[in-house]
């Protein structure tokens, strides 16, 4: 790739149709997430909880479609996320949006890289640590250093492989197994996976609809997609990528449904481990090992990207303007930082994903409203709107010493939006007052 020009770094050489875009999208959001939270989602609440995960982010996809539709007509001359809340904010409230977009970001990449650990350490004989070195190794050189240009070169061929296996393998199973003697199994030795009628699956796929949504909202790789985008071809664009992306969680779910028929499991880890088991042909193993590391290389390629551009673009210009050289050396050097510490973070911390999922949901939840409000409005918006985030998400974090993760999570996008309505009946008040006079 030319170094001239650090533009194509961020944003790549070329506008986005629809099928590519999808392409590029996909690359992104089937993730290490999706991944290791499938099975922890089915065993907790069920078929009904891995039906609804799967709609859940369809309907989230569908939804922020609308809105980047808009985003896109009014800000089509902006990189990142970063270029708008510059745009939108005081000073004060967009160093908090950045350092928000930080956080969640570093969180990302962080569950995606302790997915590969796990994965690594389930398939191969070889030590973790070393598995995950020579794995970040290649994220940051997809993502760090060759940028949007070679994570769309390779967008095609992670997304091929991703639903080779998820058709592949559970159609194996199947015509090899039957249907009949893996839904016996599952009766019999996990006959709660089958309950229709529960109700915690319920709240968890209503509440996982605000994680979801606010997750996009403050997605760095999105936000890099969006604005590289067919004008014309945004909104369809999420729409399908909803739609197709619904299909991996349960196609995940399938898989596991034949990894666990007729026998009990230790943990949820230990299902890739019965799955590779009962595959029992090497080349259906090797697809499925190539499906996961695809899948979560893909999405760190991305987020390792997204991020460093945002630092590059929205942080070190705005302390002194770069050269061409710097902003590539910057480049090198920050994503090169994180690939370690995300090493030894990965080596020390092994937390279940989803409860960092519902932890980290309570900020996700809290920034819809702040997001929503500073996209939508025609002004620069005050501190308090963004700072409203942190007041919803704190709120639901002291809420859930006492209670369960999802009260908590209503309870931050409550206090946000709360707070957000507050400020918006004053503007309107004072607007009004002002035209009497």
């Amino acid at each position: 790739m030319k170094r001239s020009n650090y533009q194509t770094y961020i944003s790549g050489a070329i506008k986005l149709g629809v099928s590519f875009g999808v392409v590029s999208l996909l690359a992104r959001w089937v993730t290490g997430n999706t991944i290791l939270s499938s099975p922890e989602t089915l065993i907790k609440y069920g078929l009904v909880g891995g039906f609804g995960y799967s709609l859940v982010g369809a309907l989230c996809f569908i939804l922020f479609g609308f809105l980047a539709k808009k985003v896109h007509d009014e800000y089509s001359d902006q990189k990142t996320i970063g270029d708008v809340l510059r745009r939108k904010l005081t000073p004060s409230g967009y160093w908090y949006m950045i350092s928000i977009l930080f956080l969640t970001s570093f969180y990302s990449i962080f569950i995606q890289a302790m997915g590969a650990g796990i994965l690594i350490y389930t398939i191969f004989p070889f030590p973790d640590f070393i598995g995950i070195f020579f794995f970040l190794t290649i994220c940051y050189l997809i993502g760090g250093v060759g940028g949007m240009q070679h994570l769309h070169q390779l967008a095609g061929v992670n997304v091929t492989v991703i639903f080779a296996a998820v058709i592949i393998i559970p159609v194996f199973f199947f015509i090899q197994q039957g249907i009949y003697p893996i839904y016996d199994g599952i009766k019999l030795f996990h006959p709660y996976l089958l309950y229709i009628k529960n109700e915690d699956a319920i709240w968890f796929i209503v509440t996982a609809v605000f994680v979801f949504l606010g997750q996009i909202l403050v997605d760095r790789a999105t936000w890099q997609r969006l604005f590289i985008l067919q004008k014309d071809k945004v909104r369809i664009t999420f729409t399908l990528t909803g739609l197709i992306w619904a299909t991996i969680p349960l196609a995940l779910s399938s898989l596991l449904l034949i990894s666990i028929f007729g026998r009990s499991f230790e943990n949820v880890y230990t299902l890739f481990w019965e799955l590779v088991d009962k595959i029992q042909s090497t080349v259906l193993i090797v697809l499925f090992a190539l499906f996961c590391f695809s899948a979560i290389g893909s999405a760190i390629s991305s987020e390792l990207h997204a991020t460093t551009s945002l630092f590059v673009r929205n942080v070190m210009e705005l302390i002194r303007p770069l050269t061409e050289s710097e902003q590539w050396k910057y480049s090198y050097i920050f994503s090169g930082t994180i690939c370690v510490l995300l090493l030894a973070a990965v080596s020390i911390l092994t937390p279940s994903p989803l409860t960092l999922l519902f932890f980290f949901g309570n900020i996700y939840a809290a920034i819809i409203s702040p997001m929503l409000y500073i996209i939508l409005s025609k002004n620069v918006q005050p501190f308090i709107i963004p700072f409203s985030s942190f007041i919803g998400a704190l709120s639901g974090l002291i809420f859930q010493q006492v209670s369960n993760d999802l009260k908590s999570i209503w309870l931050s996008f409550a206090v946000s939006t709360f707070i957000c309505l507050i400020v918006f009946l004053y503007k309107a008040i004072t607007k009004k007052r002002i035209q009497e006079i």
